[in-house]
């Protein structure tokens, strides 16, 4: 199981994916606006969407790796990362409620776009962001920010198809209705992976134990281990990406095992749980104390 900063191993295929997409934005936008396609404009929006998100999540790898100045952000500034996921999920809804806004004035409208520069940027587009998949796909899995990239670009993905198959319709039937009815699609689509993502970074941002960890088979382990009688005020969390934090009491009832039970309740949490990271007490009796704070 991966432990670590995730993010910060996989920068240079965030960079890489940035370069490929800010550069072919340019070239989408310009032919979005001289066709007139809905569509393709609305996958241009997403694209822009895409090279923002792309940048936050570059900054936010930079600044999850700086050291502390101020002697006050304990854990550091890991969380950085999520807050570039979140940064990428009110982009993907901003630019769907865009989409079905635009998609919907053009309700009724007998202008077609022109279907050629549809055709060629949609294909063009489609190369772009599958190399771009590519490189984050190996990531995405670790990291959270990455896979926040990572979605961003599978929906441009599919809005690039989109696009492509409504210049087709709009070549073969005369008919703009079917740029409206893709960019719609394409809309919806990029909501529903939006509210995906977004609902995994409120799971970290609200201290949820980490997907994949079942807080009572950590506990059952620690109980487990020779020498302890009780598991108490366990917490097990997300920082960010690749890395799980724990916390717990353990009751030992001979006073000289503590070391041992110590050592071995952190071998467990890392090699069986992936939490590398573990504050461990060890007692001699159960101190029940912390369950008399008021909060």
């Amino acid at each position: 199981m991966s432990t670590g900063h995730a993010g910060g191993r996989h920068r240079w295929r965030l960079a890489a994916s940035f370069a490929l997409i800010a550069t072919f934005l340019v070239v989408e936008l310009v032919a979005a606006l001289v066709s007139g396609s809905l569509a393709l404009l609305s996958d241009a929006g997403h694209m822009a969407a895409d090279v923002v998100a792309l940048g936050a999540a570059l900054v936010a790898t930079r600044v999850a790796t700086r050291p502390d100045d101020t002697g006050r952000r304990t854990f550091g500034s890991y969380r950085a990362e999520v807050f570039a996921s979140g940064i990428a999920v009110l982009l993907m809804l901003g630019v769907s409620v865009y989409v079905v806004v635009e998609a919907v004035g053009r309700i009724g409208s007998p202008a077609a776009p022109d279907a050629g520069p549809m055709l060629l940027v949609g294909a063009l587009g489609l190369v772009v962001n599958v190399a771009a998949l590519v490189l984050l796909r190996s990531g995405a899995g670790e990291s959270l920010n990455v896979k926040g990239a990572y979605l961003e670009v599978l929906a441009d993905t599919v809005g690039s198809v989109g696009v492509l198959g409504a210049g087709w319709l709009v070549a073969a039937t005369g008919s703009g209705v079917w740029d409206t009815v893709v960019a719609l699609a394409v809309g919806a689509f990029v909501a529903i992976r939006a509210v995906l993502l977004g609902r995994e970074v409120l799971a970290v941002l609200g201290q949820q134990a980490p997907a994949g960890v079942t807080v009572d088979a950590v506990a059952a382990d620690l109980a487990a281990i020779d020498g302890v009688d009780d598991v108490h005020d366990l917490h097990v969390w997300t920082l960010t990406s690749g890395m799980n934090v724990a916390t717990a009491h353990l009751v030992a009832a001979d006073p000289t095992a503590g070391p041992r039970v110590l050592d071995e309740a952190r071998r467990r949490l890392r090699t069986r749980h992936g939490i590398e990271h573990a504050t461990v007490q060890v007692e001699t009796t159960a101190d029940r104390s912390c369950h008399e704070l008021g909060w």
